[in-house]
């Protein structure tokens, strides 16, 4: 893992770049939206599968789960280029919208940045909308297969896809428990906020972890219903593609993840990009994001 500590100026100019050009992408408009709640954040855009071709023949569904650190000016619209890379790959794409930090008053956390995530709001539209996917995907994507179904999800929405295939470990308590494992053919998580433990010790994100959760005893009480490290194993096969080089979650975050879920018993696949940050995994005019696209058909198709 290269030292970003040694040449800080270096690391930061190489990942403002890899941002701007991630960034730097026009919003690619959906085929079509559909809402799975009465609140304007509830809803999913469909992107249809370009290259599908002849009589029967349907496409892997892959959803799609924004970062952001869970905060509130961070939303589906600059994930759209990645979702209508992988439509042209192929693939059918379902990007999900979810409700994140708070706007308006208190909108602010203590560092200045804006609150990361609403609980339990966050979690309960994740959970709605992977429930609600089936019958939207019929309706949206006539050219999907909805039992072919990858979750992928940058940064905080790589926690969302992790968590949201572990429901079934939740405790039993938890309002979004299911009793079966998800029917995914696996999840491609892409600089995870994996393990809340070691993100929380690195200042991930600013403390968007903590702030998610709540300070205090809210963060011990609430981490068994929210990490994804906690929830293992999934029986779910799970790859996570991470760049060294990424400064804004850093590649420990990940290692702590696989190594916890081989303490329980299962095998993680770590895909590690050499000098690729944070942003290249979803920028389409990155080599990663190709390299994103290979993980997901391998799983799907």
């Amino acid at each position: 893992m290269p030292d970003a500590a040694a040449e800080p100026g270096t690391a930061a100019a190489r990942n403002a770049a890899e941002e701007k050009s991630a960034f730097s992408h026009p919003a690619v408009d959906p085929d079509s939206t559909a809402g799975y709640g009465d609140h304007p954040d509830q809803v999913i855009d469909f992107y249809a599968p370009q290259g599908v071709t002849g009589p029967g023949e349907a496409a892997p569904v892959v959803v799609v789960l924004h970062g952001g650190s869970w905060r509130a000016p961070y939303d589906r619209r600059h994930i759209s280029p990645f979702a209508a890379f992988l439509a042209r790959r192929g693939f059918a794409v379902a990007s999900v919208e979810y409700r994140r930090g708070a706007e308006g008053a208190g909108a602010q956390g203590a560092g200045g940045d804006p609150v990361a995530g609403r609980w339990p709001d966050t979690f309960d539209d994740v959970a709605a909308a992977l429930d609600a996917l089936p019958e939207l995907v019929r309706q949206h994507l006539p050219r999907a297969d909805a039992r072919r179904v990858v979750l992928t999800g940058h940064s905080a929405g790589g926690h969302l896809a992790l968590w949201a295939a572990a429901r079934h470990l939740l405790p039993a308590d938890a309002a979004w428990r299911t009793d079966r494992p998800a029917p995914l053919r696996g999840v491609v998580a892409l600089a995870p906020i994996a393990d809340f433990e070691v993100a929380d010790k690195l200042d991930v994100c600013g403390g968007a972890a903590r702030q998610l959760l709540g300070d205090g005893a809210l963060f011990a009480e609430r981490r068994p219903y929210a990490d994804p490290a906690l929830l293992l194993p999934t029986g779910i096969a799970t790859t996570l593609v991470q760049g060294r080089a990424d400064v804004d979650v850093p590649q420990a975050v990940a290692e702590a993840y696989a190594d916890a879920a081989a303490k329980a018993g299962e095998v993680v696949g770590v895909t590690l990009l050499e000098d690729v940050g944070h942003y290249p995994l979803i920028d389409p005019a990155a080599d990663a994001c190709a390299v994103v696209a290979e993980e997901i058909a391998q799983l799907a198709w």
